[in-house]
């Protein structure tokens, strides 16, 4: 079956004017254009539309669904697969947070005790997973099982203090990284202060710290675009 905008976007439930935007990027073109200047899309587009949808949900931008669906070793049977582990996922991290959510409110009905810990476990448990699922292949070939797994055990270890403590401390390093980067000068106080932040929020994750590990974690962070970009952009905030 064939569709115009029109009933594509009904279809899919989203706006005529995203379906549009998507064959102006390149990202969902059109099969054809019909006699009278609509565009008409027909089921590999719908199957198309359907993956960029699931990728959107899971956070993924759309420069990078681009690039993922446009790639010739794209397989949609596969992605499918790998959408529903992640949506798992998620249902796992959800149902975490609302399992908290009601123990804190029979906690303040006096119907169980609920430590201060506890009360932000989820939280922690969240993040972490989220970070697996984002970089956890990748961090596991690069520093162990072992390690990794002993960095994550820290985090929920954490109490609250120290958990408002490591959060602070990046917002720390974030205000002086920019600081430090107007001066223009890497061997600035600025920057030995923006180090010596980030030497001490290492600290509360990894199983032990060396300035070796620092250094070379230094070196992959000028390396990797992923986090040159994510730091050129903190300046123009």
């Amino acid at each position: 079956m064939e569709y115009t905008v029109k009933g594509l976007s009904k279809l899919a439930g989203i706006i005529s004017r995203t379906l549009r935007y998507y064959d102006e990027i390149g990202l969902l073109k059109p099969t054809r254009i019909n006699s009278s200047g609509y565009r008409i899309y027909g089921q590999k587009e719908i199957d198309l539309l359907q993956q960029i949808l699931f990728y959107r949900e899971l956070g993924v931008s759309l420069s990078k669904i681009k690039e993922i669906i446009h790639d010739p070793s794209f397989d949609i049977d596969s992605a499918l697969i790998e959408h529903r582990k992640a949506l798992i996922e998620r249902r796992k991290q959800l149902d975490l947070l609302i399992s908290n959510l009601d123990k804190t409110i029979a906690s303040r009905k006096g119907g169980i005790k609920m430590s201060d810990k506890e009360k932000f476990q989820g939280f922690k448990q969240k993040m972490i997973e989220e970070n697996e699922r984002k970089y956890g292949k990748e961090i596991r070939e690069k520093y162990g099982e072992d390690a990794v797994n002993k960095s994550n055990a820290k985090i929920l270890g954490m109490t609250q203090e120290q958990y408002n403590e490591w959060t602070n401390l990046a917002s720390q390093i974030t205000e002086t990284l920019k600081e430090a980067f107007a001066t223009g000068d890497p061997g600035s106080e600025l920057a030995q202060k923006a180090a010596d932040l980030h030497k001490q929020w290492l600290s509360f994750t990894w199983p032990s710290y060396s300035k070796e590990a620092h250094a070379g974690l230094a070196q992959m962070y000028v390396d990797d675009e992923r986090f040159t970009k994510y730091y050129d952009k903190e300046q123009l905030v």
